[in-house]
């Protein structure tokens, strides 16, 4: 069994000297961290926390009034695949409007709902921004650099989960999907730049670190990152995105929320120039994130062919 332990950082000045090294270090070596410091207000943290509790409480009829399609991905879900296998879980998504058919839907019966979940979004949104900087400043640029593709629009978007009891749960030790039995969500890397999760007390997420999956144990006061594909592909393999996946347990039933920070549809995004020199060519070509997203999002629905991944865009 893997026994490291997460990275844990304090990132109330990101800016800081010790600071940008540990982020470094830790997208370096890990892909994911736990942050403190991160000024999102713990009452907000505990009205989502409840709010995330009552809709799921809800009736599955009720639920499903506000279903998500493949047209409008705001909303209620209960059939999504991860790399076309079913996962044990149901979702709620948020995001931005597009002024056309994408809306958010509320739940009717929790008129407390919207609110917080707005707040937690907005919260999330501008520590995202901020670790963004961070990160652009390790990897050689400027702090601001990488914001003008996700300022003024961008694509970003809060999930909750609900991971409900499970009589048959799955544990594969390697990186095989699950034969028989379950997992809450298969395998993967998130496609995106970078995701912020709020845990429950209830551990089931687990990053493959050295050869082996760890179990990361959760903090009230901390939030974790990841880094996702879009990173690996700005820092040129450099930073590597981690895979990771969610258990389901018999007994327990587990609720989280990431908050995924993705740029514009129109984003053009590749090595960064910092990244790359004679010694160094670019690994991937130019990747157009409108494009790669509808890929990736395609599977969540049925198997609709290869699974997008990043190494189809390899230089």
């Amino acid at each position: 069994m893997n026994t490291a332990t997460l990275p844990v950082i304090d990132i109330a000045d990101p800016g800081r000297a010790d600071t940008l090294r540990a982020i470094d270090a830790a997208c370096r070596d890990w892909g994911f961290f736990q942050i403190l410091g991160h000024s999102i207000d713990e009452e907000l943290l505990a009205a989502l926390r409840r709010q995330m509790r009552a809709f799921f409480s809800l009736p599955l009829a009720v639920k499903r009034e506000i279903l998500r399609t493949a047209d409008n991905p705001w909303g209620y879900y209960d059939c999504e695949l991860t790399k076309r296998t079913p996962d044990w879980k149901q979702v709620y998504d948020y995001g931005p409007p597009d002024g056309g058919v994408i809306e958010p839907q509320w739940p009717s019966a929790l008129p407390g709902f919207e609110p917080v979940i707005r707040a937690f979004y907005d919260a999330c949104d501008a520590l995202a921004l901020r670790l963004l900087g961070a990160i652009s400043l390790n990897l050689g640029m400027p702090a601001g650099f990488l914001a003008p593709l996700f300022r003024p629009a961008h694509t970003s978007f809060l999930r909750l989960n609900y991971y409900p009891r499970c009589p048959t749960p799955a544990r594969p030790p390697d990186l095989s999907l699950a034969a028989a039995g379950h997992l809450g969500v298969n395998h993967h890397t998130d496609a995106g730049a970078i995701t912020l999760l709020l845990q429950d007390a209830q551990p089931g997420l687990e990053v493959f670190h050295d050869g082996g999956w760890l179990l990361v144990e959760p903090r009230r006061d901390a939030l974790v990152v990841n880094i996702g594909d879009i990173v690996q592909v700005w820092s040129n393999d450099r930073y590597r995105a981690a895979l990771h996946r969610g258990l389901v347990n018999p007994d327990v039933e587990r609720y989280s929320a990431p908050f995924f920070f993705n740029p514009a549809y129109s984003a053009e995004y590749g090595p960064l120039p910092s990244t790359t020199d004679a010694r160094h060519p670019p690994r991937y070509r130019a990747i157009n994130w409108g494009e790669f997203r509808a890929r990736r999002a395609a599977g969540d629905y049925a198997d609709y062919g290869a699974y997008a991944q990043i190494s189809d865009y390899s230089a």
